[in-house]
């Protein structure tokens, strides 16, 4: 990767993660990690051409690591380039990455998919959406500005499931432990069968595609800039750096996410215009106070939905033995 595939641009670790109660479809149905990949790659793509204005194209590695610290499930590891190549071929940096934005366009890509598969009804999605805590996550802090920390990065993502000097056998338990965290300063202790289990169900099936490829690290792109006789680390850079949150991104994000056009009049549906952006909360207070409006908190969801959701739980283990 370091001597024929990366482009000489800073990278981005992007650490994808989806709730526990919809991790079980793609934990005993390992097919759909090749969708889930496909729905951050997705969320990815809308988030650069809503922040640079128009549509990019960056290189992006996207490693199905389905297991965390403590061997316990968790999806998705993406290396990305800070930025993409436009339709003339210039090549744009956005190294601000807003995981808030960004987790809420791919919360939505996840959903659609399970929706439109038939996995979850849109009533559940829609639940799912309107708790404060949704369960997606995305964390893209680890931030590699050569190709040595880009390296470096790619081995954590490619590293195996369990570290042997970080097992223990606990004799006088008859069990066994594992350390994770910081140095190993943390440990779990846990059965032979959970063990086992835990470690079983990360095995990719037969032939399944574990580390995938997308826009200018794609097989077909990197085709075409050897067919052209052209070399993929000579790219034209943009004099700047495009703006965090541009004034024309802020509109199709909101679109995206909720589904609605904040430049559409709700009174007369006609289009309205950006006067200026109000920052100083005294004055929205008294403004919110002279329009009288109110801002109710979300009910937590109802009971019933803890129910199945411990029911699904009770099902995953049940499937260990």
């Amino acid at each position: 990767m370091r001597e024929t595939l990366l482009l000489d641009v800073p990278h981005r670790q992007v650490v994808f993660t989806v709730p526990k109660m919809l991790r079980l479809f793609f934990k005993f149905k390992r097919k759909l990690l090749g969708d889930l990949c496909r729905c951050a790659v997705r969320a990815l793509l809308f988030y650069f051409k809503a922040v640079a204005g128009t549509a990019l194209e960056p290189g992006i590695v996207a490693v199905i690591q389905t297991f965390g610290d403590r061997i316990n499930f968790h999806p998705l590891h993406y290396r990305v380039t800070e930025g993409g190549v436009d339709e003339a071929g210039i090549f744009h940096r956005v190294s601000s990455f807003d995981d808030g934005r960004l987790v809420e366009v791919f919360a939505r890509e996840v959903l659609g998919f399970l929706v439109r598969r038939e996995l979850l009804s849109p009533e559940w999605a829609e639940r799912l959406l309107s708790w404060r805590h949704t369960g997606f996550s995305v964390h893209s802090r680890v931030r590699a500005k050569t190709k040595p920390e880009a390296e470096r990065v790619s081995k954590y993502m490619i590293r195996p499931v369990l570290a042997l000097e970080r097992l223990l056998f606990l004799e006088p338990e008859g069990k066994i432990g594992y350390r994770y965290g910081q140095d190993g300063a943390e440990r779990e202790t846990m059965d032979y069968l959970e063990f086992v289990a835990r470690v079983v169900s990360h095995i990719p099936d037969k032939g399944q595609v574990t580390v995938r490829y997308y826009g200018l690290y794609a097989n077909a792109h990197r085709g075409k800039i050897r067919k052209a006789s052209l070399s993929p680390f000579l790219l034209r850079m943009a004099e700047e750096e495009e703006k965090p949150v541009p004034s024309k991104g802020w509109a199709d994000m909101i679109r995206k996410v909720y589904e609605v056009d904040p430049m559409t009049c709700p009174k007369c549906g006609g289009v309205m215009k950006v006067v200026a952006f109000i920052t100083d909360y005294p004055a929205v207070d008294r403004i919110i106070d002279h329009l009288k409006l109110t801002f109710v908190a979300e009910k937590p969801p109802p009971s019933h939905v803890f129910q199945q959701v411990a029911l699904m739980a009770a099902e995953e283990r049940a499937e260990y033995f």
